[in-house]
């Protein structure tokens, strides 16, 4: 089974960051592809950005060039670092896992950003 631990959410004004983060138990980040989603209310989920294994990145046009996905073997932690937020990106985010055959999710955390 796979279990991720998200934090990092909150509560921000409109250009401020938050870097979200997302641990593994089980397994580490570098045998895994990772992915971050998020969901507004009355929105459907949404793709916001992707890592490989080989370090291949993917990012949603509308977060293009203000997020930034990244991991650290090390700590055995996949980052989301969003910057300069605005008030659409208002969410629960998610984090999410394919390790060899078995997908797992976080349990959300939280982003509110305010005008």
């Amino acid at each position: 089974e796979v279990q991720l631990v998200e934090s990092g959410g909150g509560s921000v004004q409109a250009g401020e960051s938050l870097r979200l983060s997302c641990t593994p138990s089980g397994f580490t980040v570098d045998d895994s592809d990772w992915g971050w989603y998020r969901q507004a209310p009355g929105n459907e989920c949404e793709l916001v950005s992707t890592i490989a294994r080989d370090g291949t990145t993917y990012y949603a046009d509308s977060v293009k060039g203000r997020f930034a996905i990244s991991q650290d073997n090390a700590k055995n932690t996949v980052y989301l670092q969003m910057n300069s937020l605005q008030p659409e990106d208002t969410a629960v985010y998610y984090c999410a896992a394919v390790h060899g055959m078995v997908c797992g999710w976080g349990q959300g955390t939280r982003v509110t950003v305010s005008a």
